[in-house]
């Protein structure tokens, strides 16, 4: 026998039964899986000839029946010594292996759910995987399993038709839809079949994004191609190529945070309150520096003087410089086209030291920006996003919209009243619905007639046309927009036809611009820690958000929106503490309790006086898309967008 190979054994017996005591020792199986045991016939849909291919040798973990067990832990590293027969065989098969041809023929095995169990081959598979051999040759059978509504099977049925595109291994995803994602982030439309060179390159560059991941702890239950994925929306997949390892490594880094928000280990933070006033006694024991002048940047995909959206953002603009003329210096930049990423770049080069980035379809350019700029603070108008480079900011408009609700309920005829929806994002259901629990609370019979502006369509016209007298329309823009585009609020039809305004909700961007800002100037800033994803969620009582009542109003009306609004100011009144009832009968509360924030942003659900759905996306206008492409509540189902060719 050769010295090497009984050395290589010993070695490989020592890993074995190194593996197998520390198994019993956590209460785990120490042997290889038995896919016999796992395996349900009824569960099976079919098999599948993959021919012979490389399979990650990680990939193994057990064998299609029980056969040699005992003879292997479960790393297949031996646990039988050199006097055995098994140890002669490994000996002999290891000294075949050191030598001119070395192990060629594939073993044979089983794939079932990404996982492998080898059926004939069990000491070729451990002498090579005791040489770290990367890949194993083998001829796969697949086991194809029943589609079910388990959303493992679920998942798995993506790989299968991934792999019918790419013919590879090794990639797992824990979230549904992200097997097309790293499809287009690489550049390929979603029924691209890769060639043998794009597969090459690809493997060959994931190998060294590897073995530069393997310097970090991942987060539990994320994968390396979870943080490839996450990659790949900063940096192009070619600079994976073009890095040394140790920089490579250091970029990764800087990503991980991201990852972990991404994948829930990290939660989001909601800030719902403005920060306080003046330096924190956290930020002087932390010893933060204050900056004494800030270079702050505006960015816009719209001109003001053709957008209401773009209007109020300029104007909360315009107010943070009034404010703070002394200590900041403003500028704007805005883009006709999609080119975001140099928009955000030019504000960067242009000395911004703060950049406000006022429409939610330009967050993923900040999460670049951030990526490449860590000395630079980015906020995007958006909600809900698992990043920690950049902060999100956005308000409680459900405040509002109950107020609104109520006073609509007090001047329709009948029980019926209309609402138009913008879009199918985060936060839209948490409106409506606090739109009809304020009308149901004047008028308990109240139906709530849901249309979209997302759709086909003119909603409003709709509604009109149905007879609902009452219509609640998209709130403006800004206080100085109220009187001029009254009928984006809360309005009734009047029997001549015209259009009486009754409250309008509004946006006061000025308000939360100015504490932001101050907040870095003072060091507050600091005190949430940049290592989590922070979402700034401000309601009413913040000054962010109000309402313009009409002065013809009646006076009980009135009185009525103005105490309810007192009510939410101070936190006396909350519009989901009551008895709710979803449109399919299931109670979402007793009336005992509010919801959490994360619940509220969080509803994809209805009340039972609304009658309306979420559009589907299938369904949407195009120039909706963009934004429920980001903050959409069923943005999983929208085909990601193919970026620039990548391999």
């Amino acid at each position: 026998m050769s010295h090497d190979a009984i050395v290589q054994f010993q070695a490989a017996l020592a890993a074995g039964r190194k593996y197998y005591k520390e198994a019993v020792a956590h209460g785990k199986y120490p042997y290889p899986l038995i896919l016999d045991d796992i395996l349900q016939e009824s569960a099976v849909a079919g098999y599948a000839d993959l021919g012979v291919i490389n399979v990650p040798a990680e990939l193994f973990v057990g064998t299609r029946s029980a056969g040699r067990t005992p003879a292997l832990a479960g790393n297949f590293m031996p646990l039988m010594g050199t006097d055995t027969e098994f140890g002669a065989k490994w000996i002999s098969l290891c000294a075949a292996h050191l030598g001119p041809e070395g192990i060629r023929e594939p073993i044979t095995c089983y794939e079932y759910l990404g996982r492998f169990y080898v059926e004939e081959g069990n000491k070729r598979l451990s002498v090579l995987r005791s040489f770290r051999a990367p890949v194993i040759s083998a001829r796969v059978t697949r086991v194809i399993p029943r589609y079910t509504e388990d959303p493992e099977i679920q998942l798995y049925y993506e790989f299968m038709h991934f792999y019918s595109l790419s013919g590879l291994y090794g990639l797992s995803f824990h979230h549904r839809g992200d097997y097309a994602r790293l499809q287009a982030a690489l550049g390929f439309e979603a029924d691209h079949v890769w060639t043998t060179a794009e597969r090459r390159s690809f493997t060959a560059g994931f190998q060294h994004f590897r073995d530069a991941l393997s310097r970090h702890r991942l987060p539990e239950g994320v994968s390396d191609a979870e943080v490839l994925l996450t990659w790949l929306h900063v940096y192009r997949f070619q600079e994976i190529k073009d890095l040394p390892l140790t920089e490579l490594s250091k970029r990764i880094a800087n990503l991980l945070p991201d990852v972990s928000a991404s994948a829930g280990a990290s939660t989001i933070e909601l800030s719902t309150e403005p920060p306080a006033e003046g330096k924190t006694v956290l930020s002087r024991l932390r010893g933060i520096v204050r900056p004494e002048h800030l270079n702050v940047a505006f960015l816009f995909t719209a001109s003001p003087s053709e957008s209401l959206w773009a209007r109020a953002h300029d104007e909360g603009r315009q107010a943070l410089e009034k404010a703070l003329s002394s200590r900041v210096t403003v500028r704007s930049f805005r883009t006709d086209g999609r080119d975001y990423e140099a928009l955000v770049e030019d504000a960067v080069q242009a000395g911004a030291d703060v950049v406000f980035a006022t429409s939610a379809v330009m967050v993923n350019a900040c999460r670049k920006a951030a990526a490449l700029h860590p000395n630079v603070r980015f906020l995007s108008c958006a909600l809900f996003q698992p990043l920690t480079g950049v902060r999100m900011y956005n308000g409680r408009s459900y405040e509002c919209k109950f107020v609104t609700g109520a006073i609509a309920a007090a001047m329709a005829d009948g029980n019926r009243i209309g609402y138009v929806a913008n879009n199918p994002i985060f936060g839209t259901p948490a409106s409506v619905n606090a739109f009809a629990l304020g009308a149901r609370m004047v008028n308990p019979h109240v139906r709530v007639q849901l249309e979209w502006s997302c759709l086909p369509g003119d909603p409003v016209r709709k509604l009109v046309e149905a007879g609902v007298p009452v219509i609640s329309n998209r709130e403006t823009a800004s206080a100085e927009t109220v009187d001029r585009y009254f009928e984006l609020g809360t309005f009734r039809l009047q029997p001549d036809g015209t259009l009486r305004p009754l409250a309008v909700p509004f946006w006061n961007w000025g308000s939360l611009y100015e504490k932001i800002v101050l907040s870095i100037l003072n060091g507050s800033w600091g005190d949430i820690s940049s290592s989590r994803a922070i979402s700034y969620w401000w309601g009413m009582a913040s000054g962010l958000l109000d309402i313009h009542m009409d002065s013809r109003l009646p006076d009980g009306v009135r009185s009525l929106g103005e105490i309810l609004t007192a009510g939410i100011r101070s936190g006396a009144v909350d519009p989901f503490r009551s008895r709710i009832v979803d449109q399919s009968g299931v109670l979402r509360n007793d009336g005992a309790h509010g919801f959490t924030p994360e619940e509220i942003i969080a509803m994809n659900w209805f009340c039972d006086n609304v009658d309306g759905c979420l559009p589907s996306v299938e369904d949407l206008l195009p120039d909706h898309l963009e934004a429920v492409r980001v903050l959409g509540l069923e943005r999983e189902k929208l085909l990601p967008e193919v970026e620039g060719g990548q391999l």
